[in-house]
């Protein structure tokens, strides 16, 4: 019998009634991939929008009150500043992939806007320690919950099923899920919660565009797609997925003789994408 924190992870539009508990992440090694024996079905269309233009501004959720604060209704809600930003449809619907990345499942947030209810529920448990009495949001999970949702983004709208890995347990994958999906997407990671939204993506190795999340063009895509993830991460895990992602490409010398500019920042909590 499997540990009750081991978790697959496959991620599509329509949420399954039948998913499992996710429980407290850790990280695994680089080389480490858990074995596991069931799934977790996830929604994936976060729209651009939410994102980005509204949602985690000074009119909206605000990134301080967010990350500061325990992810609990009374923190929410006691916060004038994100009381009053769960007023907006969009800054609800980011908060609702807040919640899911961060979150176990066996976990949720209430709040009420107007006299009307709403329940924002748990899912993959990447960051668990915020939705505790106290809690906070530190840099580590700052950089899983962005990965989770860049990764999460929809562009199109469609019903896509995806397969999400990394170096935490919460990531963790079958063996019948890493043969059904296993043409590699892209990798996901940054921080947006910062003022200045860092959010980057990589290509898979042969990959010359990611039209679930950027649409027809890379040009005007929400993520900076930062090259190839053969060229800006480590060689990839056991399970596909690309550990410590850089956020620009090297600059390439005779005798294939590669060094990254200076300032380069390397991002230790990446997601990677699988499709089948």
């Amino acid at each position: 019998m499997k540990s009750a924190h081991q978790i697959a992870l496959i991620v599509c539009v329509a949420v399954s009634s039948s998913q499992i508990a996710c429980v407290a992440s850790a990280e695994l090694d680089d080389e480490e991939v858990a074995e596991v024996q069931q799934e977790v079905i996830v929604h994936n269309a976060l729209t651009r929008n939410a994102l980005t233009r509204n949602a985690l501004t000074r009119n909206a959720l605000t990134r301080n009150a967010l990350t500061h604060n325990a992810l609990t209704r009374n923190a929410l809600m006691g916060n004038a500043f994100t009381s009053e930003a769960l007023r907006d449809p969009e800054s609800r619907e980011l908060l609702s992939f807040i919640v899911s990345c961060a979150l176990p499942e066996d976990e949720h947030v209430d709040i009420e806007v107007k006299g009307r209810r709403y329940r924002f529920r748990g899912e993959l448990g990447l960051a668990p320690e915020w939705g505790k009495a106290r809690g906070r949001c530190d840099e580590k999970c700052q950089e899983w919950v962005s990965a989770c949702l860049l990764s999460r983004v929809n562009y199109m709208g469609e019903h896509v099923t995806i397969s999400l890995r990394g170096n935490d347990h919460a990531l963790a994958s079958t063996r019948a899920e890493r043969r059904r999906y296993d043409h590699v997407e892209a990798a996901y990671y940054g921080n947006v919660f910062l003022e200045r939204q860092r959010r980057f993506a990589c290509l898979a190795p042969g990959e010359t565009s990611i039209p679930r999340v950027c649409g027809d063009s890379l040009e005007d895509c929400v993520v900076d797609v930062v090259g190839s993830c053969a060229d800006v991460c480590n060689r990839p895990r056991s399970d596909g997925s690309f550990p410590h992602c850089r956020d620009r490409e090297p600059i390439r010398f005779p005798f294939g003789i590669r060094v990254f500019p200076p300032r380069t920042e390397v991002y230790k909590r990446a997601i990677t994408a699988f499709l089948e």
